[in-house]
């Protein structure tokens, strides 16, 4: 029951993610979490670092697409910046959410990534979908007031997932 809340990689941000790695597992799309995933929740300004690091998806044939539960004007704005497609309201973890970002990168279920910073809408709704889930710790303690909640549970499921990776 648990597995399906257990990502199959975790790390610390978006820059500590192994793009060769993924390319070599057949990946060549990838669905963005928005707030505190590549961006801070408090934040209106993408940050150089992250256009880089887009740039760089980009260069390795991998196509991106922003998915966040949030509001079309705020996903709107931050996609813009940089020059990403997107699907707000999504509805995670709605399988769904996750399909219509696959039909805007045109990729398939094998060879799609997941990247988000909380278990229970990307990495949950990922598994769901059948894509490879990657869990990147929160950007800024800045978070919606039923985040905060899950936080808590997010927590446990975390160190378990950690205790069972660090024992192979």
């Amino acid at each position: 029951m648990l597995k399906r809340f257990y990502p199959d990689r975790y790390v610390k941000s978006i820059y500590d993610i192994d793009l060769n790695d993924l390319k070599a597992s057949g990946i060549k799309g990838i669905i963005l979490d928005l707030d505190n995933t590549i961006i801070a929740r408090n934040s209106s300004i993408a940050p150089k670092e992250l256009k880089l690091w887009i740039k760089e998806l980009s260069e390795g044939d991998f196509k991106a697409c922003i998915l966040s539960n949030n509001w079309k004007a705020r996903v709107s704005s931050i996609a813009s910046q940089v020059e990403l497609p997107l699907v707000a309201r999504a509805a995670k973890p709605r399988v769904k959410s996750f399909k219509r970002a696959m039909c805007v990168l045109g990729t398939g279920y094998n060879e799609t990534a997941v990247i988000g910073d909380q278990v229970f809408t990307d990495v949950f709704g990922g598994n769901l979908a059948g894509l490879h889930t990657i869990l990147v710790m929160p950007m800024s303690n800045h978070e919606a007031f039923h985040t905060k909640i899950l936080r808590r549970f997010e927590r446990r499921i975390i160190k378990r997932w950690l205790n069972i990776n660090n024992r192979h």
